[in-house]
């Protein structure tokens, strides 16, 4: 289950609102005047629409709650849009997903989906059209309507005429997001040469510019084949061949190219809400275990329960746009514990305060030793808030954006007692 579906049900009412919103705004992005669209919120055409569409959307589950635009063009790719946008979090979300996929291939949808989208005008003019000169291919789109946050951005499934999920767009629409899409695009053509056991990532189909925009399309990986158990053991070991697939170093903290781009970052969120007093800890966290040796490596940057999918032959691991080298190692144990726990917990700063109990153990496999495993978790604690503040997180409306509520009074409170 997300964490929107566990929330409040006045923060489930905001998160709908905002959804509908990034509706019209992703309607307008991908097809842009001259074409128009008839049937989205905002929309002023009353219905009263001639000629035929360029496109026909589905809206799942409907106009007031949007989550995803599915091709209504035929039922075999718009159940495939539904089956394969994203994985279920728990065995409701699951059900509902599976109901709708029966809906759509038995043609019962309108019972279930009564929302429509379409979009009139030139399709030369649209991201379909774009896609269909760049692949050489005519692919059907569905849209991802992500909740509220600083990076979020369009999210495209690009579904092949017989239902086959060829790859995944994102496009990067401002200048956060464009650099992300950037940043995901050098990463995976850098890890496409790399060694890295029992993790299966997407590779580069395209890369380019459409109307100011950073496009990437990657190709999609099987998360629709039988999922594995996952042991904590396989899942430790596959992020410790992330770890160390380009190469370690190792150096005391203060002296170390990591603690200087920190330094950097937190500069540069300093005059944020919550920066001076991030700034203040990483500061005398720095003073207190400067001269610690730890050992650097690369992490995923957001590997979490939502962005992978374990099969028996292999890992696959999604949205690599925060990938980074020159970390302290096990970074990705660490924020997958925090992510996880987030998930079902409703207290976040308690989520927080177990993740660095847990510490020693979490970080074993990658031969951190015990007493620097708090330590550790605090510089990631300190890296996730930097990131937090630079993406303006807090402005965007994302539900933890604001980090005085949940992350930094126990980093304040973890420094302060630390040694």
């Amino acid at each position: 289950m997300s964490p929107v579906a566990t929330a409040p049900a006045h923060l489930r009412a905001q998160d709908a609102k905002l959804r509908a919103e990034y509706l019209r705004e992703v309607l307008d992005l991908l097809y842009p005047a001259p074409c128009f669209t008839d049937g989205a919120p905002g929309d002023d055409t009353d219905g009263r629409v001639a000629g035929t569409p360029v496109v026909d959307y589905l809206v799942v589950p409907d106009a007031r709650r949007p989550r995803l635009l599915v091709p209504a063009r035929s039922r075999r790719i718009a159940a495939a849009a539904v089956r394969r946008y994203a994985e279920p979090q728990g065995r409701i979300a699951k059900l509902k997903r599976d109901a709708v996929v029966t809906a759509l291939r038995s043609g019962a949808s309108g019972l279930l989906l009564r929302d429509r989208v379409r979009v009139y005008g030139p399709a030369a003019e649209t991201i379909d059209g774009y896609l269909h000169r760049v692949l050489g291919a005519d692919v059907a789109l569905s849209i991802h309507i992500g909740p509220a946050r600083a990076n979020r951005k369009p999210v495209l499934q690009l579904i092949s005429r017989d239902g086959r999920t060829v790859g995944f767009g994102k496009l990067g629409t401002g200048p956060l997001t464009r650099r992300l899409v950037r940043a995901e695009t050098a990463a995976l053509n850098a890890l496409a040469h790399a060694v890295v056991d029992d993790v299966t990532i997407p590779s580069v189909l395209h890369s380019g510019q459409w109307r100011g925009h950073q496009v990437l399309v990657q190709s999609a990986l099987p998360v629709w084949q039988p999922r594995a158990p996952l042991s904590a053991d396989r899942l430790a070991a596959a992020m410790r061949a992330v770890a160390l697939c380009c190469g370690t170093s190792k150096g005391w903290l203060s002296t170390s190219p990591y603690w200087s781009d920190m330094r950097e970052r937190l500069a540069g969120v300093a005059d944020r809400p919550d920066g001076a007093a991030l700034g203040e800890a990483a500061r005398a966290l720095a003073a207190r275990a400067g001269d610690t040796d730890l050992r650097y490596g690369a992490w995923h940057g957001d590997w979490s329960p939502w962005n992978m999918a374990p099969l028996s032959s292999s890992l696959l691991v999604w949205d690599w746009e925060r990938f980074t080298l020159g970390v302290p190692l096990g970074f990705d144990a660490l924020h997958y514990e925090l992510q996880r726990r987030i998930q079902t917990d409703p207290d976040a700063a308690a989520a927080v305060e177990r993740m660095v109990t847990r510490a020693p153990l979490l970080l074993a496999p990658f031969d951190v030793p015990r007493e620097a495993a708090e330590l550790t978790a605090l510089l990631y604690l300190i890296d996730l808030a930097a990131r937090y503040l630079a993406d303006r997180q807090a402005e965007a409306g994302a539900r933890l954006g604001v980090l005085g509520t949940w992350l930094l009074p126990v980093l304040v409170r973890r420094v302060e007692a630390f040694r």
